[in-house]
C-alpha cells in the first residue's frame, strides 16, 4: 500500500526554514565551503560586505580552535545569516522553486533577503549595526524550558518575559544576566528542565528596546521590495502583506517582539500539505515540526540539510546529498544541469 507521505507528495508545497540565533555552533556547514560552489560563493558574498570582520569571522568559523567562540555576537550574527542564506541559495539552485519562507528570529532576516524584500548590502549593513548596538545594552541570555506559557506565568516579569514559543511545551525565556539567573533558580528549584541558549544578550525582550528607533531610520533609508515569494512571519504568524512587509517599524520591532513559531507553523499546515526544509544548522527547527500532527500522519514531510551538530565534512556533504535526493524525488526533476549540486 502506497504511504500517505508518498500519495500527496507532488501536490505539497515547498517550504523554506530559516533557524534563529542559537542554532549556531562550531563549523557548521564548513564542509560545503570550496566544495559547493553555489554555498561558498553565497557564503563568501555576505561576509565580503562585512570587509576585515567578515574575514575575521570566515576564518574562525574554518578554524578548530577559533580566536572568538562562535557564542560571541561578532560572530554568531554574521556566519549565522551566512550559512542561512548560502543554504537557502544552494537548495534553490537544484532548481527547487519554494512555494513559502519561514524563519525564526534571525532566520525570518534571511527568508527577507530570499524574499527580495532586503537588498543582500542593506541586511548585512542592518545586521551588522545591530550587533554593535547591542553592546550599549544590558547583557543577558535565553532559557529554552520544557513548559507552557501558561505554565511559566509566575516567572515572567518586567525583565524576564517570554521570547519564543516554539512548540506547546517549548517556550523560550529572555532577559538580563541577573534576573535570568534568578528565574533560573527557581525553575531547578521547581524542579523544571530547562537549558541556556548560547547566546550572551536577551533577545526579543524589552532589554532591547533602545534599538527599535534607530533601526527604524536605518530601515526607511533602504529601498524595500514586496515579497517575490510568499514570507510567512513569525511575528504575526501568517503571511506579510505588502504593505507590512516593507514597513520600517515591523523589522525594527523584532528585537523586543516575542517569536511565534508554533502557532505560525500550525497555521501554514492547517492550509495545505507541505515539504519543510530546514535551510540552516543545528535541526532545531526540524526537531519542532516533528511534533506536529500533520508531520506524525504523514501529510507533511521534514527534510534538515545539515547535521544536527559537528561531525565533520564528509557528514556535512552525504546530509546535503541526502536531502537533495529526497527533495528532487518529492517535487520531481527540475533542476537543471548546469546548477545541480556537486556534493560528493
Amino acid at each position: 500500500m502506497t504511504s500517505p507521505s508518498m500519495t500527496s507528495a507532488r501536490r505539497r508545497s515547498v517550504v523554506l526554514m530559516f533557524p534563529g540565533t542559537g542554532a549556531q555552533h562550531p563549523r557548521m556547514a564548513a564542509g560545503l565551503y570550496a566544495h559547493e560552489p553555489v554555498f561558498t560563493a553565497a557564503v563568501d558574498a555576505v561576509l565580503g560586505l562585512l570587509g576585515a570582520v567578515g574575514e575575521a569571522a570566515r576564518a574562525d568559523w574554518l578554524a578548530a580552535a577559533p580566536k572568538v567562540p562562535l557564542e560571541d555576537d561578532t560572530r554568531s550574527a554574521p556566519l549565522l545569516f551566512a550559512v542561512n542564506y548560502a543554504m537557502g541559495r544552494l537548495v534553490e539552485s537544484w532548481g527547487v522553486r519554494p512555494d513559502a519562507y519561514l524563519g525564526h528570529s534571525m532566520g525570518e532576516f534571511t527568508a527577507a533577503v530570499l524574499a527580495g524584500v532586503f537588498p543582500l548590502a542593506d541586511a548585512v549593513r542592518l545586521l551588522w549595526t545591530r550587533v554593535r548596538m547591542q553592546r550599549t545594552t544590558p547583557s543577558g541570555g535565553m532559557l529554552a524550558v520544557a513548559a507552557t506559557v501558561a505554565d511559566l506565568a509566575e516567572y515572567v516579569d518586567g525583565d524576564v518575559v517570554v521570547a519564543a514559543v516554539n512548540a506547546p511545551r517549548h517556550t523560550v525565556l529572555s532577559g538580563p544576566d541577573g534576573p535570568l539567573a534568578a528565574v533560573s533558580a527557581r525553575l531547578v528549584a521547581d524542579g523544571l528542565t530547562f537549558r541556556r541558549l548560547a547566546v550572551r544578550s536577551p533577545y526579543h525582550s524589552p532589554a532591547l528596546a533602545p534599538l527599535v528607533a534607530p533601526t527604524a531610520e536605518m530601515v526607511r533609508s533602504m529601498r524595500l521590495g514586496t515579497p517575490r515569494v510568499p514570507l510567512h512571519s513569525a511575528y504575526t504568524t501568517r503571511q506579510l502583506g505588502p504593505a507590512e512587509a516593507v514597513a520600517p517599524e515591523f523589522w525594527a520591532g523584532q528585537p523586543t517582539s516575542p517569536v511565534l513559531f508554533w502557532p505560525t507553523l500550525d497555521r501554514m499546515l492547517s492550509e495545505r500539505d507541505r515539504v519543510l526544509v530546514e535551510a540552516g544548522p543545528a535541526q532545531s527547527l526540524t526537531v519542532i515540526a516533528r511534533g506536529h500532527p500533520a508531520v506524525r500522519a504523514g501529510r507533511t514531510e521534514v527534510l534538515a540539510t545539515l547535521p544536527p551538530r559537528e561531525k565533520g565534512p564528509q557528514e556535512d556533504r552525504r546530509s546535503v546529498r541526502a536531502a537533495r535526493e529526497r527533495l528532487l524525488a518529492l517535487t520531481g526533476p527540475r533542476a537543471d544541469a548546469a546548477v545541480r549540486s556537486h556534493s560528493g
